[in-house]
């Protein structure tokens, strides 16, 4: 008889595809990490008055703020990155018109042929 009755394969490679699937879209790997359910508050104040946040909540905000002063910070890195760009090419601009300038003027009958020209 057959000993494989016995057996049975177990594949992760379908479990990895999601995975990547959700990673690649920029979703959580497990959807029941975060979501309205997950994240909502347990309740809410009859009065009205707004419930607490909960830690999720205050990680985000925490992660929202964090990457805005990045934001801010490379911004002005790049701004000055820019300016400073802008500044060189203008010196080097500036350096190439003083030789021409500087450079050697004709004498003589040069330059009278020049002025009758």
């Amino acid at each position: 008889m057959n000993n494989l009755t016995g057996l049975r394969s177990f594949s992760s490679c379908s479990a990895l595809f999601t995975k990547n699937w959700r990673v690649a879209r920029g979703l959580p790997v497990n959807r029941n990490a975060e979501g309205i359910l997950t994240d909502g508050p347990d309740y809410t104040f009859l009065d009205g008055r707004p419930t607490p946040l909960l830690h999720k909540q205050k990680l985000r905000m925490q992660r929202q703020r964090q990457l805005a002063e990045q934001i801010v910070t490379l911004s002005s890195e790049l701004q000055f990155a820019k300016d400073r760009y802008q500044k060189i090419q203008k010196e080097e601009q500036e350096k190439r018109q003083e030789i021409l300038n500087n450079r050697l003027k004709p004498k003589g009958m040069m330059l009278q042929k020049k002025n009758l020209s």
